[in-house]
This record gives structure tokens, sequence and C-alpha cells, in this order.
């Protein structure tokens, strides 16, 4: 009997999670194919166009850290309803959206509920399930996170090619009003160990933050060497070192830099970061290229990018199944491989007048190399800590990783508007191929930094039933 609850609870805490990272992990995305029709209809400029994305982003990104220590003190369940309520909430304000700024203000509101629900999926998966069956679980978790992030462009537009655009975000209403009452019934509760809030280092890291994008995203508008780009660029990187060294000394920080004195921390989040940039600021570009270039419809393009989204669904499972048995830092590197090569070959073939059959391959290529690294990111990186510090851990990855995002949709949306644009489909195709292929570059070398991770050895189980885990580095 106890044997077949614990059976139970393990399925639904994977159900709930898993869903719950599905919706907020999709919305990274899945306005990417809506991006020409948004352009269109609310008169947008490019940059608002990129604060489309980097609104939510960006604010996901910033207060992951602190949606994990909220979970800690208050309950992470509690939190969890929270947060999907508030990404529900913004959703519906994002689908009534009638000029570019509102819709992204709405987007920002999404990504803090985003930033609550993320970590507190992992740190809720990690203590409902038990300990030999936690490589499987993670491995499913993130392949479906892996999965929503992939599917985002196909979603996007078979929805506003069969509807409007406003119906993307109207789709997570429904699914935010289940989850959220099914959360509260069937996930128990738990708390971290620590109660304090580091609220000097959240204001540190968010305005630093802030600056930076504030200043990349703006730099092909305003020119690169304009007091209006530089000084938001330089103070945001002054507060990011202030954040640092305030991290160092706090007593409670948000962050403890001492994660990033073992290998397999630092180095998978560092491969992490430049997957996400790489992938991010790629899909922002290819994902408008066949509207754009070619004419097609928004569910035209998204079936197009099919190959590349289907891959996670076949290659992901197995990857997690696996993982601990080759390893899942030799999987990241097989996988961060395969996406650079992906993208670099997609950047090579990429002209105004490409026949679908020449982008097939390196689709299913990068797709394929998509599956391999998500899948096993996340039990890498919490083999490499305590348990009890599993949700800084968590909020930190997760943070770090659609940081790689937001800068990358900058970087590479600011070498696209340098090299080409939005003029014609040539120019567009000269801006698109030299900033893929300064994406894929960067996934290569984020191949690299996995390559140099040590597996971490498993210690024996912690009291209450969780392994822990020591750092190899």
């Amino acid at each position: 009997m106890t044997h077949n609850l614990t059976k139970r609870r393990t399925a639904w805490t994977l159900v709930i999670t898993s869903l719950a990272l599905f919706m907020v992990s999709l919305d990274n995305l899945v306005v990417t194919t809506a991006l020409p029709v948004i352009r269109r209809q609310l008169h947008a400029s490019v940059s608002q166009l990129e604060w489309t994305v980097n609104a939510y982003t960006l604010t996901f990104a910033v207060l992951l850290l602190t949606g994990a220590a909220l979970g800690d003190r208050f309950g992470r369940r509690r939190l969890f309803v929270v947060g999907l309520l508030l990404f529900t909430g913004a959703s519906a304000f994002a689908a009534l959206a009638t000029s570019a700024t509102m819709l992204d203000v709405a987007r920002a509101l999404q990504g803090v509920g985003g930033a609550v629900v993320a970590p507190l999926t992992l740190t809720i998966l990690s203590a409902g399930v038990p300990a030999e069956r936690r490589g499987l679980a993670l491995g499913i978790w993130g392949g479906i996170g892996g999965l929503a992030v992939a599917l985002g462009p196909l979603v996007g537009g078979a929805v506003v090619s069969g509807i409007s655009w406003h119906w993307i975000f109207w789709l997570n209403v429904p699914i935010g009003l289940v989850l959220a009452p099914l959360a509260w019934r069937r996930l128990e509760e738990t708390h971290g160990s620590e109660s304090s809030l580091d609220l000097p280092g959240l204001g540190l890291a968010s305005v630093g933050l802030l600056g930076i994008v504030w200043g990349l995203v703006r730099g092909n508008e305003h020119g690169w060497t304009s007091v209006g780009i530089v000084a938001p660029i330089v103070v945001g990187a002054g507060l990011l070192a202030a954040f640092v060294a305030w991290e160092l000394r706090a007593p409670a920080p948000m962050l403890p830099m001492r994660f990033f004195g073992g290998r397999t921390f630092t180095l998978a989040n560092v491969a992490s970061l430049l997957m996400f940039f790489g992938m991010f600021g790629s899909i922002f570009l290819l994902a408008q290229y066949f509207q754009t270039v070619q004419g097609l419809s928004p569910l035209q393009s998204g079936l197009r990018i099919l190959p590349w989204t289907a891959m996670p669904m076949f290659v992901a499972p197995l990857a997690g199944a696996f993982s601990d048995r080759i390893g899942g830092e030799r999987l990241m590197a097989a996988g961060l491989t395969l996406q650079g090569a992906g993208l670099i070959w997609i950047a090579a073939v990429t002209t105004a007048t490409t026949p679908y059959t020449g982008l097939v391959g390196p689709f299913m290529l990068a797709g394929a190399g998509m599956a391999l690294f998500f899948a096993p990111v996340a039990n890498v990186i919490l083999t490499a800590v305590r348990p009890e510090e599993q949700g800084k851990a968590s909020g930190a990855t997760n943070a770090i990783r659609e940081l790689g995002g937001v800068f990358g949709v900058a970087v590479l949306a600011s070498m696209f508007a340098h090299g080409g644009g939005y003029r014609t489909p040539q120019t567009f195709v000269d801006g698109t191929t030299t900033a893929v292929y300064a994406g894929g570059a960067v996934v290569l070398l984020g191949a690299l930094a996995a390559a140099f991770i040590r597996r971490a050895p498993r210690m024996e189980a912690a009291p209450g039933g969780e392994a822990a885990f020591a750092d190899a580095g």
C-alpha cells in the first residue's frame, strides 16, 4: 500500500511540475513566429520586438533566485500556486494588449510569475521523487522543458494562423486555472533550510542586468558610442561587480559564490549560458525567416521548423534514462557539439531562395543536440550541491541560462540589425546568417566547457530520504 501511494505521489509530482515547466518555458519563444504579425499590427520597432522576448526572459532570469528563496521561506507548494496564478493573470493581460508597450509590460509580469514557478518545479520534483528514480524523473522534466522551448515557434505559428496572436497568451489561462488547484491538492509542502531574503543582492543584480540589456537592445538605434548606451552598460557592469562582492560577504546570499568553487557546477552553468545565448538568439531570427523572406504564413513557418522542434520528443527521454549510466556531462558535450554544428550549417546554406530540403538536415541535427543537452543538465548540476542547497542551485542555474537567452537575443539581434535588417529579403538574410554563425560558434564554446566537467560522486543518503551529493571539483 505504501509503495503504491509513493508511486502515485511521484507520478502526480512529475506530471504537475512538468506541465508547469512546459507552460512557462513555452512562453520563452512562443511569440517568435508571431513577431512579424505583431510588428505589423502593433506598429512595433525592432527594439520593441526584442523587448517582447526580453521583457519576459529578463524578469524571469533576475527574479528566479528570489522565487527559489521565497519558496524556501514560505513553503514551496504555496509559492508555486501563487506563481501559477500570477503567470495566468499576466497571460490574460498580454492577450488584451493593444500596443507594443502594453504587451511588453504584460510579458514582464509573466516573467515574474514564471520566475516563481520554474525553480520550484525542480526543487519540488527533486524532493518528491525517490533517489533511485531521480535521474529518470529529472531527465523527463528537462526533456519536457526543452521540448516547450523548441515547440514555441510551432505553437505560436499555428495559433496565429488559425486564430490570432492574442491566443498564444489566452491558451495559458485554462492551463493555469487547472494546475493551481491541482498543485494545492496533490503536492506536499516543503521548506528550505534558510528563511532570510537577500534584498541588497536582488537590487544590485536586477538593476545591473537591466542596465546592460537596456544598452544592448538600444545600441543600434542610438549609436554604440552615445552616452545613453555606454552609461547604462558601464553602470550595469559595475553593479554586477558590486553584486558579486556583496554575495561573498552576505550572511544569507541569494547566490552563494562558493557554488562556483566546484568544477561541475561552474562549467555546467557556463555551458548552459552559452547554449541559451546561441539558441535563443538564433531562433529569434530563424523563426521569422520563412515569413519575412519567403512570404509564408506563421503556421507554415512553424511546420518547417518541426524537424528541429520534434527531435527532443524522441531523443530526450532516452538521454534522460541513460544519463546516469553514460554520464550526463558527456551527453551535454555531445548535444552542444551537434547544436553548434547545426546552427553553423543553417547559416552556411541560408539564402533568400534556399529550398526547404536544404534546411531539414541541419534542423534535425540541431534538434538532436538540443535534446541531448536538456535531458541531463539538471541532474548534472544538482549532483554538485547538497540537498538543502538545491533550491538556490536551481534558481541560480535557471537564472544563468535565461540570462544567456537575454544576452543572446540582444547581441545577435544587434548583429542582425548592423549586418542587414528588415529592409529587403536579402538584407534580412545577410543579417541573419552573420548572427547565426556567431550563435553556432558560441554554442561550440559551450560544448568545450561541458567536455571538461568531471562526474560528481554520489554520497550516502541524507536524513529525510533525499540523496546527498558532493562536488567532484
